[in-house]
This record gives C-alpha cells, structure tokens and sequence, in this order.
C-alpha cells in the first residue's frame, strides 16, 4: 500500500533537520538546538498542559492530560543517541502518548554526552523513577516509554532494578531502541538510504560520545540490550520502522523477549522512520501506533 502522503512529508521533514544539523564544523551547542527543531514534526496534542518540575535533582517536564488516571504516570526518556535532543523535543510526542495511555507523563531531561558519558542517563531515569516512588505512585503504575536510546533506557532502568532486587515500573513501550552497540546488523547498512535521521556514521559518533570507558566491549549486555538476560521483565511493547538502521534492533530485541518468556509484543511500522512517533497528530500511521501503545499501557498498568 505504501506510506501516506503524511508519513511522506514526515521523512522529508526528518531529513531537511538531519542535512542542517550535520553541516561540517557546526558547534555542538548549535547541532543541539537543530535537533530540537524536531518538535515541530509533532502537532500540539489537545487538552494536555505542561510543567516543568524537579525530579530529584532531574529536570523533567510534566505532560498531564485532561481528566488523566491520577494514580498512574508514565516515565519517558526521549531520542538523540545520548548527545542530542530534550525533554522539549519530546514533549509533543510524550504528551500523544500520555493522552493514548490515559495517564501523565514525566519527561526526563537526562544528562547529555560527550559531557556526562555512560551511565549518567541511566542514572538519571533511576533518579527520576525514585522521584515518582517518592510522589506516592506504585511501582506497577508506572510506565517506562521511549524512543532511541530513550528506548534503549526504557528497558535498561528496569532491568537495573531487577539486578538491585527491586520493584520495576509495570510495563515498558520501547520505540526504535538501540539493542545492538556492535553495530553488525545488516539493516545500519541495507537502511541507510531509507532512514533520513541516522546513518553507520551518525551511530558510531553516539557511540564514541557516550561509551567512553577505554577497552569497551560494546557486546557488553550492559550496554546492549540483544545479550542482556531479560528474566523478570514487564511486559513489554517494541515498535519500530521498517526503513530504520536499527529495525533488526529492534526485531532482535522483540525475539529475545519471546526467548525470555516476556509478555511482549512487536510491530513494525512500515516504511517506518527511525524515531517515527515525532510525527504524532500529523502522520496516520503513527498516530495509530500511538494508540496501540496508549492501549497496552492501559492494558498493563496497575495489573
């Protein structure tokens, strides 16, 4: 059938940011704001306000939508490979999802790299969940979603959490997640001219910024989710595009969760874009991805 003329426009879109923002000899402070230009993909999600709060030391920005279950907050780490992008790129994309899902959303605006490498994001989204403990939610009320490495984080912190022994959020939304840091699967080369965000030399240059221990192995199950043991796991939601590098990322991380006897499911967009939930409001296909995740954390939550 093929993409609408939206999802069109939205690549389109996505690559007139990506041509601006890797201009040669650009200052990384200006490449950031470029990149969070991608919020105008998005369109204003109605009836959902927003504020900026604290979180334990973690700036993070509150979706809240109208007539929102009080006693349920989702916990979303945004896009841009662990050096770009903000909690205001994602707010648009975080307030649809919280709207589908029908409870508040908390933003995490986790700390940057080259300045803070790995695991200051990580330790950022504990942070903020330990926030949310704090504020009265329950543990199994809590949702983990994001996008890219916000994908990534989404499945990291409850796996850190059942490595401490302790209670995880009650079910996971992972959209485009980076599983694979060796970066041998073959869609980061048979994609590069269908994804209009990333490319092998994007990712390698997310990697060298946030991996910096020397001696790395970028196997490691730490860092990349396709050898980490998944046992334990909430239920987990995995979406991706099928024009993304990283769709055998995410269809790898997809079959590791069967493998793990994980209640999971996964869908590929396609002719999906890497990070696609940007086009929320303007793009039909996403907009009824977003609703398959608003169902599933309906569904999972509190359960």
């Amino acid at each position: 059938m093929g993409a609408s003329p939206e999802a069109q426009q939205f690549a389109q879109f996505l690559e007139s940011v990506s041509a601006k923002s890797s201009t040669p000899g650009l200052d990384l402070a200006i490449v950031r704001d470029i990149v969070d230009s991608n919020h105008k993909a998005s369109t204003e999600p109605e009836g959902v306000t927003y504020a900026e709060v604290d979180a334990g030391g973690v700036p993070a920005l509150w979706a809240i939508p109208e007539g929102a279950d009080p006693d349920r907050a989702l916990l979303h780490f945004h896009f841009g490979g662990s050096v770009t992008a903000s909690m205001h790129s994602d707010r648009k994309a975080a307030g649809h999802i919280a709207k589908a899902a029908g409870a508040r959303s908390l933003v995490v605006d986790f700390r940057l790299a080259p300045e803070h490498p790995y695991p200051a994001q990580l330790d950022d989204a504990e942070t903020a969940y330990r926030w949310l403990l704090s504020q009265g939610y329950e543990p199994r009320n809590i949702g983990s979603t994001g996008h890219s490495i916000g994908g990534t984080l989404a499945v990291m912190l409850p796996l850190r959490l059942l490595a401490q022994g302790e209670a995880t959020p009650g079910a996971i939304v992972s959209v485009s997640p980076w599983t694979d840091l060796t970066l041998q699967n073959a869609s980061v080369d048979e994609n590069e001219d269908n994804d209009k965000m990333l490319s092998r030399n994007t990712l390698e240059l997310f990697r060298g910024a946030w991996l910096q221990e020397p001696g790395v192995d970028f196997a490691d199950p730490k860092i990349s989710l396709v050898n980490a043991d998944l046992t334990g796991l909430p239920p987990t939601i995995v979406l991706y595009g099928e024009y993304e590098t990283l769709a055998d990322d995410g269809a790898q991380l997809g079959r590791r969760l069967k493998d793990f006897k994980v209640t999971s499911e996964v869908h590929p967009l396609p002719e999906g874009q890497h990070s696609f939930v940007l086009g929320a409001g303007r793009v039909p296909e996403v907009d009824e991805a977003i609703q398959q995740m608003g169902q599933w954390l309906r569904k999972h939550l509190g359960a």
